[in-house]
C-alpha cells in the first residue's frame, strides 16, 4: 500500500528545497521526473541516438531500465544498474515519452511511500494521491528568489530579465497540451510569498500527519 504525497506549483515558490527536506524528514522516497528523463538522455547517448530520431526515443522510453532508492534521506537513480544520478535531460518536450515517463513514475511508486513535486502530479500523474499540496507566490516574490539563486551560482541575469522569463514560463505551463499547470480541485494551496522554508516545511509537514492520522483534526 502506497502513501504518495503529490506537490505542485510555478517556478520558484520552493517545491524542490520543500520536497527534499520533507522527504527525509518522513522517510519518503523523492521520485524525482526530471530524473526519468535524464536515463532516456544517457540511453540515448548509449545507443548513439540524435534527439531528432523520436520513434526510437519513444522505444527506449518503453522499455527501460530504472530504479530509485533512497539511502539516509538521499535518492539515488540507477539505469540498467549504474548510478546516473548527476545526468541531464533532453526529450521531455516529446509528447510519447513523457507519457511512457508518467506511467514509470506511477510504477516507481507502487507498494512505496513517496513524494514527488512538478506542474501535473497532482491532477495527472497521481489523482489519487493520499496528499496534494499546491505551493503558489507572487510572481515579484518568485523572480525575487530565482535572481538570488542566480547570483549565488553566478549566472548573469538582470532581475528584470528573471521576472519575464517567470512570466513567460508561467504562461507556457499554464497552456501545455499536456500536463497543465493548474490547482486540483481537492489540492491543499500554501502561498509560501512572504514564509520561510522553514514555515512552509512546518505547514506541509503538518498536513501530511494529519493524513496519516497522526494529528487530529
Amino acid at each position: 500500500m502506497s502513501f504518495i504525497v503529490a506537490i505542485d506549483g510555478p517556478a520558484g515558490t520552493g517545491k524542490g528545497t520543500i520536497t527534499k527536506l520533507v522527504a527525509k524528514d518522513f522517510g519518503l522516497i523523492n521520485i524525482d521526473t526530471g530524473a526519468t528523463y535524464r536515463c532516456v538522455t544517457l540511453e540515448m547517448l548509449n545507443q548513439n541516438i540524435s534527439i531528432h530520431e523520436t520513434e526510437k526515443i519513444i522505444k527506449i522510453s518503453e522499455n527501460i531500465n530504472m530504479k530509485i532508492e533512497n539511502n539516509n534521506g538521499f535518492q539515488t537513480i540507477f539505469l540498467n544498474e549504474e548510478d546516473v544520478t548527476e545526468l541531464v535531460s533532453q526529450v521531455s518536450s516529446i509528447v510519447e515519452v513523457r507519457l511512457n515517463m508518467v506511467k514509470l513514475q506511477r510504477k516507481l511508486a507502487e507498494g512505496k511511500d513517496v513524494i514527488m513535486e512538478g506542474r501535473d502530479i497532482t491532477t495527472y500523474v497521481f489523482p489519487n494521491a493520499n496528499v496534494k499540496i499546491y505551493l503558489d507566490a507572487d510572481v515579484e516574490e518568485r523572480a525575487k528568489r530565482r535572481y538570488k539563486e542566480n547570483l549565488e551560482k553566478g549566472i548573469n541575469m538582470t532581475y528584470e530579465e528573471v521576472l519575464e522569463h517567470i512570466k513567460w514560463r508561467d504562461n507556457n505551463d499554464k497552456n501545455k497540451e499536456l500536463g497543465a499547470l493548474r490547482i486540483a480541485e481537492d489540492a491543499i494551496v500554501i502561498d509560501t510569498t512572504k514564509l520561510s522554508i522553514e514555515e512552509v516545511k512546518q505547514k506541509v509537514e503538518e498536513i501530511i500527519k494529519k493524513a496519516k492520522g497522526e494529528v487530529k483534526c
